[in-house]
């Protein structure tokens, strides 16, 4: 051991407590809320184990820091106060002496301030977040709970992060909700509010918030249940878990992602499960006691099933089914059997992935909202991936028929101030207008562009291609699109700019699409609309609040 980390340990030792034994574990006698973790890149992963009583409390994976580390995670281990942990690490052991407890995260006072950190989506503080899970609203707040690797800006250690908003766009985060256990890691799910008791997890008036999620191990996924009584914020995981394990049915480890709501004419619960090449229908009274129903191909991961008005005539509606890409089927559901009758179509391409939408909207409000994961990298950053703007989904007839729109959702508009509006200018004058918000790091823009002398138009952003609308090819950024008006020479987009991503939502959102902020940087044109003769007929630019 060298001196320096000699110099540590001692340090560690009388600030902090009961460290021992630096051969590869240590043990700590928990006295405040945290343990800090120091991070490197250039170590490789190896297991770390907590031990409380001769018993494992925790085991992940983590690139623990021997040398100076690049960024600290935390451990909540506000549950074991007064307890020894004996922390046990496989991999290089110098970094053992870095860790400390305090109740403080470590450089809680850099959160959301960093270089590359979104200001109006949602992020983790620390660690690596993924697909969105257990969206559901409740008692006055929307809950997002999410795909979360604590201890990484990468994939791994598989979570559920959770937060809270009552706006849906200010979130808090929370500590983790639900942890890797002998069954596997926590993947991806969704979460019910069980008003009748229907489970039996239910204290008195108190109605349990269910869970369900797939327990993952490289070998074999399976469905399992967790109950919370205080709004999420502790959670009993089930003790007859599994529920389902249908590995043996598909000869597939690939069963997963678990979507459940009540089926109100036929007073039961329905799970939609993907499974092998496509979407299960399970069905339950009890939400412990699962049948299978039946089975639609050509969905991957993360399932939706949900019920959507046409045109706003709750008389006439159509039940749409997605997968993970937000490709979609139009069609009927009787409670046991989805019927596809139109489709696959797509609403949304680029960077968005897994979106989910809310479950226990009351029907005062009766919108159907889904979150995405941004599948965006914060550059440098200690934490990793996004959640997408939240969009109400509808259904509206177009001249293909219906089809799902997606468009960002109303509470959103309290982020935006406009700075100004410009009408019928030439892409020069645009340009020249635009010179003034080049250094902006946020920004919302407004534009309808009209089409005369050309074939293609568009706008960039530093070289970097936000709109590319090929008028002869009908294509947006290579994907098709027809605007609705045959003979059209004009494109609306609104298009949203954070510091690391790009949203854009076509002639009011009957197309969207995802991207990462990308400009290049030997580029100097800043933003530019560019096409032969074309007419900027409206521009808005608006600045953005910060929602930290």
């Amino acid at each position: 051991m060298n001196l320096i980390l000699k110099i540590t340990l001692a340090v560690n030792l009388m600030l902090f407590g009961c460290l021992s034994s630096f051969a590869g574990d240590v043990s700590i006698k928990i006295t405040k809320k945290y343990l800090n973790l120091p991070v490197s890149q250039k170590e490789n992963r190896s297991k770390m184990t907590f031990e409380t009583d001769g018993k494992q409390e925790r085991t992940f994976v983590i690139r623990l820091a021997g040398d100076a580390p690049d960024y600290w995670v935390f451990a909540d281990v506000s549950a074991l106060k007064g307890k020894t942990i004996k922390i046990s690490y496989d991999g290089n052991p110098d970094g053992l002496a870095k860790i400390y407890q305090d109740d403080k995260k470590a450089d809680e006072d850099t959160f959301y301030k960093e270089k590359n950190r979104p200001q109006y989506h949602f992020t983790t503080q620390r660690g690596w977040i993924n697909d969105p899970n257990g969206l559901i609203f409740y008692d006055g707040e929307y809950h997002l709970f999410y795909q979360h690797n604590p201890y990484e800006r990468e994939w791994e250690n598989m979570h559920w992060g959770h937060a809270v908003s009552k706006d849906l766009v200010h979130w808090q985060q929370l500590p983790e909700a639900l942890y890797p256990d002998h069954l596997g890691t926590m993947f991806s799910g969704s979460a019910v509010i069980d008003y009748d008791n229907t489970a039996g997890f239910n204290n008195g008036n108190t109605p349990a918030m269910v869970a369900f999620y797939t327990a993952a191990t490289p070998d074999k996924q399976t469905q399992c249940v967790a109950y919370s009584l205080d709004k999420g914020l502790t959670w009993t995981k089930y003790d007859k878990n599994p529920v389902i394990d249908s590995k043996a049915k598909w000869n597939s480890v690939d069963t997963r992602d678990p979507k459940v709501f009540w089926y109100k004419p036929g007073g039961h619960w329905v799970m939609a499960l993907n499974e092998r090449d496509g979407h299960s229908i399970y069905t339950s009274k009890n939400l412990k006691d699962w049948n299978y129903e039946s089975h639609v191909t050509g969905f991957w991961e993360c399932p939706e099933l949900f019920e959507l008005p046409i045109d706003g005539d709750k008389n006439n509606t159509k039940w749409v089914m997605y997968g993970a890409t937000g490709t979609y089927m139009l069609g009927s559901f009787d409670g046991k059997v989805f019927t596809p009758e139109a489709g696959k179509y797509f609403y949304s391409t680029g960077d968005i992935y897994a979106a989910q939408t809310f479950t226990n909207i009351p029907d005062s409000d009766g919108r159907r909202i889904q979150i995405g994961w941004g599948r965006i990298q914060q550059a440098g950053m200690p934490f990793n991936g996004m959640m997408l703007l939240p969009t109400e989904l509808t259904l509206r007839t177009t001249k293909e028929g219906v089809r799902l729109i997606n468009v960002p959702i109303r509470e959103t508009e309290q982020l935006f101030e406009p700075v100004h509006q410009w009408k019928s200018l030439s892409s020069d004058d645009a340009n020249n207008k635009l010179k003034e918000f080049y250094a902006a790091d946020r920004l919302r823009i407004k534009t309808t562009i009209k089409l005369s002398h050309a074939t293609s138009a568009g706008f960039n952003f530093f070289g970097q291609r936000i709109i590319d609308y090929d008028m002869n090819g009908n294509t947006i950024n290579g994907v098709f699109y027809s605007p609705q008006d045959r003979s059209s020479m004009e494109l609306t987009a609104d298009i949203f700019i954070d510091r690391t991503s790009i949203e854009v939502f076509i002639d009011g959102g009957i197309y969207s699409y995802s991207m990462e902020r990308k400009p290049n940087n030997d580029n100097k044109e800043g933003f530019h609309f560019w096409g032969n003769n074309i007419e900027v007929k409206n521009l808005e630019v608006y600045a953005v609040k910060s929602i930290w």
